[in-house]
């Protein structure tokens, strides 16, 4: 039961690390559901890898031409710039608040989940129903100070229940973006963003780390890799269909179940 629990896990991760609806959120409470012991978060840490390594692989193309562009191409250096100004607001923030958020709002994360769902929930659904301006439909284009911008917005991804790739779009959104470009925004900053992440949180756990974790760590790590394989494009063109609002109103209802949960003693 221990490898089916880190599958389905695995997959839960990875389905839902780059929609706006908050992958810890729902590692969080789905463990507790499963009754899932990850000392240290040690298995969490380690799947989100496999969502990083997915993001990567997905958009190589444009990573390798970035990198082998740096010495030559304005437009490369351009992008890397974008990207590292995006970057820097949600680093700082980590490094200084990192211990609060993980000392303080995680311990009473179901009821912090569940009113982050609902308000973020409500958020996406105004902001859907605003007339903005798209100035920009190539992520790859975004001016540095929306990027800066953008990354501001990530900040608040550090509160459980947000939603990285939530705030980023949301922010992306109300600074000029159109969906789908605020949604490709997202999957490119959340490469760094991610990745320094998760370098920090790997050095925080490396002293729970047990041989005997390693099964199910690759099969969630397998699962989360191939699950946001999969559901990256077909997110792309959903938003570009159909908007962010069925997203929204899965965030409300889901805090809704949460908070009966709770009401009932299964959270």
């Amino acid at each position: 039961m221990i490898y089916f629990t880190a599958a389905v896990l695995g997959i839960i991760q990875g389905l839902t690390e780059f929609l706006p609806i908050s992958s810890t959120a729902h590692l969080l409470i789905g463990g507790r559901l499963l009754h899932f012991d990850d000392p240290g978060g040690v298995f969490t840490v380690m799947i989100q890898l496999g969502s990083i390594l997915a993001i990567v692989w997905l958009y190589r193309a444009t990573i390798l031409e970035v990198v082998l562009g740096l010495a030559s191409s304005m437009s490369a250096r351009r992008f890397t710039l974008m990207l590292i100004v995006a970057f820097v607001p949600a680093a700082f923030a980590g490094a200084v608040l990192g211990k609060f958020v993980s000392q303080v709002l995680y311990e009473d994360s179901p009821i912090v989940i569940a009113s982050t769902f609902i308000l973020g929930g409500l958020v996406i659904l105004v902001v859907e129903q605003l007339s903005l301006r798209v100035a920009v439909d190539d992520a790859r284009t975004t001016p540095i100070g929306r990027a800066f911008g953008i990354g501001l917005c990530q900040t608040l991804a550090l509160i459980p229940g947000v939603s990285r790739s939530g705030a980023t779009i949301v922010g992306g959104r109300i600074l000029g973006l159109s969906r789908q470009a605020a949604a490709e925004f997202s999957f490119f900053l959340a490469m760094p963003t991610m990745a320094a992440a998760f370098g920090y949180k790997l050095l925080e756990v490396r002293h729970h780390l047990e041989r005997g974790q390693a099964v199910e760590i690759a099969i969630g790590f397998a699962m989360a890799f191939l699950a946001s394989l999969l559901v990256v494009k077909p997110f792309l063109r959903f938003v570009g269909r159909s908007g962010f609002t069925p997203f929204a109103w899965y965030r409300i209802v889901a805090g809704l179940a949460i908070l009966a949960a709770m009401g009932v003693g299964w959270l």
